[in-house]
Parts: C-alpha cells; structure tokens; sequence
C-alpha cells in the first residue's frame, strides 16, 4: 500500500456556536486521530465538522457530536493508497477494498442528515465527476450555510 503521508490539500474544521458558524483550519488534515481529536476539543452543542480535500482524488467528512463520531470518505478504494483512508477504514471496522471493487463512497454516509444534507445529495456529491474533492468540500460547506467562510478561509491560507 502507497502511503501518502501529508497529501491532503484542503483541511476545514467547523462548528455552530452563538447562532452563527465558525471554521478554522486544520493543521495536519491527513492524520484523521489529530482531526478526531480536535473536533472532539470544539465542545459545543451542535458539534464540529471536518471537510477534508486529498488531492485530485477524494474528501473525507468526519463530525464529532459529543462523545459520538462519524466518519466518511467519497470513494472507499481509495483505502488500497492512502493510509487517511486505511485508517478510516480500521475505524469504521469496514471490509478493505479489494482491487476490483467499484468506487463507491464509505462509512456514515448520512452524517450531515441533521444538518440538512441528506445522504443521497452527499451520494449524488461523491458521483459527481465534474467536480475536484475542494469543489465538493466547499459545495457541503455552502449547503451547511457556512460556504462563504470556508471559501475565504481556503482561499486566504489563514490558519487558526
């Protein structure tokens, strides 16, 4: 297995707090424990949201609510090359993808339902070959209500 260490490009951490959305960025998107942990560290009553972009290749959702949390990643094969999605995988206690399998997104794919982002638009979002994984990030950061933020947050490079 390739390993891929530190390929993500875009990571966004997000949180609902006093009526309004918040986002930062995420210092080491590609280690999904430090993302865990730091959706875990954003104590408040909605939860956190992590969008993460690798690449050219997939996204990667994780939310942390409480002591719960949800992962999913857009194409599950992509376990066979990036240890960010092997470790997904190990987490998840999913099958491993085998080399035939087909692309098809992985985990808790209705993890934004509560939010208004039901699974078959974020199904619809991993099929969708028109659009690169930032495209798709910013596209659920936009119909979560926080797309402008993440947008600028993105765009100016500004950490947290």
């Amino acid at each position: 297995m390739a390993t891929n260490e530190n390929s993500a490009d875009i990571g966004i951490i997000a949180w609902h707090e006093d009526g309004r959305w918040n986002v930062a960025e995420l210092a080491d998107p590609s280690d999904i424990g430090e993302v865990i942990e730091r959706l875990k560290a954003q104590n408040t009553n909605g939860g956190a949201i992590a969008l993460i972009a690798v690449e050219d290749e997939f996204f990667v959702i994780a939310r942390s609510l409480g002591q719960h949390q949800q992962l999913m990643v857009s194409d599950i094969t992509y376990a066979l090359e990036y240890d960010l999605v092997a470790d997904i995988v190990d987490i998840l206690d999913l099958p491993f993808p085998e080399e035939s399998d087909d692309s098809q997104p992985g985990g808790d794919i209705d993890l934004l339902t509560d939010l208004g982002m039901n699974s078959m638009e974020l199904e619809a979002l991993t099929g969708d070959p028109e659009l690169y994984p930032d495209e798709q990030i910013l596209a659920i950061a936009a119909r979560l209500g926080f797309g402008e933020l993440a947008e600028s947050l993105i765009e100016d490079g500004d950490g947290d």
